[in-house]
């Protein structure tokens, strides 16, 4: 993994960088997320981890290292506000059977080829934990910056109880069972008090809480009530207490109002919503995480993965209300983010989001939801989604005009000349 500022030097190996202060990208179509079309003639010039300027003019940086775009699409870096690193499986009944040590070996391999993919932030929504997320920031494991979860916290019976109907309370160790490790049971407001403290004091940049059934998860019918108000509202308070955010699973108009009512900032999923619960994220300010391509993924391929009957079962009431959740969002004004939410084998679909969404959104809205809100999302406004001096230097060069194809941003990168995240050289084929 390259320093901060790294650029590859000719004739030396793929993967040795020589260190540079300044690296200036020239010659290049600006892709600003907040305007309609490209601009071309372009300069960026990076400095560090963050960009020190943009300009229609060419910039005088004798000192830096040259990237030559030659007309290419120079973009912020993508954000997924919806992933799950370490969900290895498409079933996760089976991670009952990987240890830790095994379910990070495999989540490296799942965070390399997300940044491969162009994204350089990620929201992982329940099971990384501080030391994943600190060891991609500090160079160990190359993948996109993270805003984690931790364990993502439901009661008893519902979407984070990972137990079998014959596993005694506790389950198994969370140190040894990876499916355990991503969820935690709590009940009553003083146990989800209790739960989220924890989460907080290991590192936590959100808190997790599931409010209705879910696909994955056995034994909850999808609409079923998760958390009382008052547990609801505990979780809020302590995230805010801390300086973060509550963020809900919910697919139905009754859980999502439930939980937006109670202070919850974002909703993940949220197929089933109605027009009066847009309303009422409207007026909160809450976001929506959709993720169409997940469902479509599992109807495809899951049960090769051993996805049983029963989940794809819950499958197939939610996935026709995943492009109606996008028309209601823009109707009533919501701000819709980028989510993935793939399990395991079926994460190699995560750039085929953007295709979906086609059906509701133009190209270039559907960029601003993985980028512009992305940023909104994590709170990092202005410094990530953007192509601006003071914002991370997170750029991708692209083969062509994305908002003119969006397929560009698909293949698993193939089209993506450079990803540098904070600075750095993920990938750079430009190099002189």
């Amino acid at each position: 993994m390259a320093e901060p500022g790294a650029v590859e030097s000719p004739g030396k190996r793929k993967g040795v960088f020589r260190k540079m202060a300044q690296i200036l990208f020239k010659n290049a179509k600006l892709l600003d997320p907040e305007k309609d079309e490209l601009e071309g003639g372009f300069s960026v010039l990076v400095e560090g981890s963050t960009i020190r300027a943009v300009s229609g003019k060419p910039i005088k940086a004798p000192k830096a290292g040259v990237v030559d775009c030659k007309g290419r699409t120079l973009m912020p870096g993508l954000i997924d506000s919806h992933v799950h690193v370490l969900l290895s499986e498409v079933n996760i009944r089976y991670l009952e059977a990987v240890p830790m040590t095994l379910a990070t070996m495999r989540g490296a391999g799942l965070m390399k080829a997300m940044i491969d993919r162009g994204f350089t932030t990620v929201r992982d929504t329940g099971g990384a934990d501080w030391g994943i997320r600190d060891g991609v920031a500090q160079g160990l494991l190359p993948g996109p910056r993270m805003f984690i979860a931790g364990r993502a916290i439901g009661p008893t019976g519902g979407h984070s109880d990972a137990r079998r109907r014959t596993d005694y309370l506790g389950g198994a160790c969370k140190c040894c069972n990876a499916m355990t490790f991503c969820l935690d049971i709590a009940d009553g407001a003083d146990g989800v008090r209790a739960a989220a403290r924890e989460q907080l004091r290991q590192g936590a940049d959100q808190i997790k809480i599931m409010v209705s059934g879910g696909v994955a998860s056995p034994y909850d019918p999808l609409d079923s009530r998760q958390f009382s108000l008052d547990e609801i509202k505990a979780a809020v308070e302590e995230a805010e207490a801390f300086g973060k955010y509550a963020q809900a699973h919910a697919y139905t108009p009754d859980a999502i109002q439930r939980a937006v009512g109670q202070g919850v900032r974002t909703i993940e999923h949220g197929n089933l919503i109605d027009e009066k619960s847009a309303k009422l994220m409207k007026q909160k300010g809450a976001y929506m995480v959709a993720n169409l391509i997940a469902y479509y993924a599992m109807k495809e391929r899951a049960a090769q993965f051993g996805m049983t009957p029963e989940m794809l079962a819950k499958n197939d009431m939610v996935i026709d209300g995943g492009l109606r959740s996008l028309e209601i969002c823009k109707r009533a004004g919501v701000k819709v983010g980028y989510g993935s939410d793939l399990l395991g084998a079926l994460q190699t679909e995560q750039s085929r989001e953007f295709l979906l969404r086609r059906e509701v959104l133009t190209p270039i809205e559907i960029i601003r939801q993985a980028t512009l809100v992305g940023a909104e999302i994590v709170r990092m406004k202005d410094k990530l989604g953007v192509v601006k001096p003071g914002a991370f230097a997170d750029i991708l060069v692209v083969d062509g005009d994305p908002i003119k194809k969006l397929e560009l941003l698909t293949e698993q990168g193939k089209h993506l000349s450079v990803i540098m995240k904070a600075g750095q050289f993920h990938k750079n084929r430009l190099a002189a």
